[in-house]
C-alpha cells in the first residue's frame, strides 16, 4: 500500500445552510491544493447543529441544503477528492431527521452515509432517529470507518471496526469538553488504527481538529489560524511498525482467545484453589 493524505477541518458553523456550503467548498480547495485525497468535516457542519445552531428543524432549509449539497458533490468531482460531510439527513415526515455523515466519492456521488447509532438522550429524546449500522469506504486501497461525536464512549463501536479491518476511523463531532480528545486518543492506541477527529471551531480552545496514528501519537493540529490540517496514513512508516505488525495482530489473536485456552491449567490445585498462598 502506499500512503493516503487526508485533511481535518475546524469549520465555523453557522445557521445559514448557504454559509456553511461555502466554507466547505472553501476548505475543500484548500485539501486539494495540498494533495489530500479526503477531507473531513465536523458533525452538524451543513445543517448546523441542534441547540446551537439549530432550534427547531423548521428552521433549516431543506430546499437551499440539497441545493448545496448538489454543488459540494459537482465540486468533488472536479476536484476529485472525497469528502466526508456532517449534516442532518431529512426523513420522511413524521419522522425525525438522521444525525449522518455523507461520504461523497471523487465522482460527485454519495457513496455511502452513516447515521449516528448512539445518539444522546437530549438528540433521541428531541431530534433525531437512530442509525443501526457501521459504515465502511474505501479510497485507493485504505478503508474507513465513520463514528460521531457521543459513540467515542461506547468502545465496541471502535473494536467492531477494527475487526471490520478499517486503516482509520473518522471521528466527527460537536463536544463539549476537553477530555473527549483524549478518549479517541485512547482508541486509536487501542485499536492500532489511524483516527481523525473533525470539530467545530468553536470548541478548538478545548479541543481542536487533529489526527492520532495508530500508536496514539498526535500527527497534525488544526488551529483557528490554520482550520485546515493534513496527514498521511502511511502503513509503511516505520515509527508504526510496531503498532501494525505487531501489536495489532497480537491483540486480535488475544481477543479470540486461542493462545490463552490451550495453555489454561487443568489439573493442579495450586490455579485451582483461589484461597492457597
Amino acid at each position: 500500500m502506499s500512503r493516503l493524505r487526508i485533511a481535518v477541518t475546524q469549520s465555523g458553523i453557522s445557521r445559514d445552510v448557504t454559509r456553511n456550503g461555502e466554507a466547505v467548498r472553501s476548505a475543500m480547495r484548500l485539501a486539494a491544493r495540498n494533495d489530500a485525497r479526503l477531507v473531513q468535516f465536523p458533525e452538524g457542519m451543513l445543517s448546523g447543529y441542534p441547540k446551537e445552531q439549530v432550534r427547531d428543524w423548521a428552521q433549516v432549509d431543506w430546499v437551499q441544503l440539497e441545493h448545496e449539497l448538489d454543488l459540494i458533490r459537482l465540486l468533488a468531482r472536479e476536484l476529485g477528492i472525497w469528502v466526508v460531510l456532517g449534516s442532518a439527513h431529512r426523513l420522511t415526515a413524521p419522522n425525525r431527521p438522521h444525525n449522518s455523515l455523507y461520504v461523497i466519492d471523487d465522482q460527485g456521488r454519495i457513496a455511502e452515509r452513516y447515521d449516528k447509532r448512539f445518539c444522546s438522550h437530549t438528540e433521541i429524546t428531541d431530534w433525531f432517529s437512530p442509525g443501526f449500522r457501521p459504515a465502511t469506504f474505501t479510497v485507493d486501497g485504505f478503508r474507513f470507518g465513520l463514528l460521531t461525536c457521543i459513540e467515542v464512549n461506547f468502545p465496541a463501536l471502535f473494536a467492531e471496526y477494527e475487526a471490520l479491518g478499517v486503516d482509520c476511523v473518522l471521528l466527527s463531532a460537536y463536544p463539549v469538553d476537553s477530555i473527549f480528545k483524549v478518549k479517541a486518543q485512547a482508541h486509536a492506541a487501542i485499536n492500532n488504527y489511524w483516527l481523525a477527529l473533525s470539530v467545530s471551531a468553536r470548541l478548538s480552545l478545548d479541543l481542536g481538529s487533529c489526527v492520532f496514528g495508530p500508536d496514539g501519537s498526535q500527527l497534525t493540529n488544526a488551529s483557528d489560524e490554520h482550520p485546515v490540517a493534513f496527514a498521511d496514513i502511511d502503513p509503511d512508516d516505520p515509527l508504526f511498525d510496531t503498532a501494525l505488525t505487531k501489536a495489532r495482530p497480537w491483540r486480535a489473536r488475544a481477543r479470540h482467545g486461542d493462545i490463552y485456552s490451550g495453555r489454561r491449567v487443568h489439573d493442579d490445585p495450586r490455579s485451582a484453589d483461589l484461597t492457597c498462598v
